[in-house]
């Protein structure tokens, strides 16, 4: 499969501290990759920069074919559009139904056809198993339930990798388990997923690779 993300000696930097140095690190379409590691270790420091939220401070990085040194502000919502983001605080908005969040970020990143984006997310909606749910508000719904549609949202513009910052960290084992099925089966299909975790589980029953962040340092 094509290299979706390399890096070589990469450091991070969080203000003036370096969170992560000599990071190299190499990605495939496909994937199924766990980051491990205490809080504070880096893991979500790493996904900030594979978005372009937080800038590379040194080395060698590229992000589906863009330099992530060189990259310009007006080139992330691209790079953005090709990436899924779940994150673990779910981020909807709340006074909206859940078609309406979703049909808010297809908008966002440039469809125009309504009845097209309709469409899309129902099919989307469909693949995590909340095509009854479409009418709902966030806050109408479980926890495992908003994590679906975060999950579609990140679905919505055909991704090639998801990075997915604790997505069952809120949830109770048997609804985080219905999380990581559908998460493993979107990697199954094709679709890069970078998950950090802390449930030592999840490596084990759903198999990928690992990558302990420790003492500044990324290994395998």
């Amino acid at each position: 499969m094509d290299e979706l993300l390399s890096y070589k000696g990469v450091e991070i930097r969080q203000a003036d501290q370096i969170v992560l140095h000599d990071v190299n690190l190499s990605v495939r379409g496909g994937e199924m990759i766990y980051l491990l590691g205490k809080v504070g270790s880096g893991k979500s420091s790493l996904m900030k920069t594979i978005y372009g939220a937080l800038p590379i401070a040194a080395g060698e990085a590229h992000v589906l074919e863009y330099d992530m040194r060189a990259i310009k502000r007006r080139q992330l919502p691209y790079l953005r559009r090709r990436l899924g983001i779940i994150f673990q605080d779910y981020k909807l908005l709340t006074d909206r139904s859940v078609e309406e969040n979703l049909l808010f970020v297809l908008g966002a990143t440039g469809w125009k056809d309504k009845t097209l984006m309709k469409n899309h997310v129902r099919e989307v909606l469909e693949q995590v198993g909340m095509e009854t749910k479409a009418y709902k508000k966030p806050y109408e719904l479980s926890g495992g339930e908003q994590q679906r549609v975060v999950i579609a949202r990140a679905l919505l513009n055909s991704p090639e990798m998801i990075l997915a910052d604790e997505p069952t960290g809120n949830l109770d084992s048997e609804t985080g388990r219905e999380i990581m099925d559908l998460l493993y089966a979107i990697s199954q299909a094709g679709i890069t997923v970078l998950m950090s975790t802390h449930n030592p589980n999840w490596p084990e029953e759903y198999k990928g690779r690992k990558l302990y962040f420790v003492e500044g340092k990324i290994s395998e």
